[in-house]
């Protein structure tokens, strides 16, 4: 078995999250669920909301499912940091909330959230994702799809900040 170099896995895995996110707000699918491992071993995990999409299957339900709730999204990556295997990603994503999320109807309404996205890596294939994990405040998110004036509009406002680029080695 080859080892490779901790800087060469983790340009891969760089790579590999720009190719992603790219594809995601470009909307070609097909290119996202390819920077996936393309088997059972896939999944898809909503911390918010407790929920676990499995197996490359799963991931493209998840998929399916925002692009309906938010199919104009557009995400922007604030923060990125790395260890062989792993990448997290600070991002903001803005959208029109179009189609039903988590219960609460489509009303046309602005939505723009900041969260943490974890991408976790084959070691037999590292420019491929196992898995993706994300991290975001629920309450802001409904409160804006239901049009309270209240709600906040994003939480620390990382998209106001110089990105940042970290490796941790």
């Amino acid at each position: 078995m080859t080892t490779i170099a901790t800087e060469e896995r983790i340009s891969w895995q760089r790579a590999t999250i720009e190719e992603h996110i790219r594809q995601e707000n470009a909307k070609d699918w097909k290119k996202v669920y390819d920077t996936f491992l393309r088997d059972e071993r896939a999944f898809y995990d909503v911390v918010p909301m407790n929920a676990r999409y499995e197996g490359i299957r799963g991931v493209q339900d998840f998929y399916e499912m925002l692009a309906l709730a938010l199919p104009d999204f557009i995400i922007t990556v604030t923060g990125e940091y790395d260890l062989p295997g792993y990448s997290w990603r600070e991002v903001t994503l803005v959208g029109t909330h179009q189609g039903e999320f988590a219960g609460i109807a489509p009303r046309g309404r602005p939505v723009r959230f900041e969260g943490v996205v974890l991408y976790i890596f084959s070691g037999q294939e590292p420019g491929k994702i196992i898995a993706e994990r994300a991290y975001w405040d629920n309450d802001s998110i409904f409160r804006q799809m239901k049009g309270e004036t209240d709600a906040p509009r994003g939480g620390v406002g990382l998209t106001d900040r110089e990105p940042i680029r970290a490796a941790i080695a």
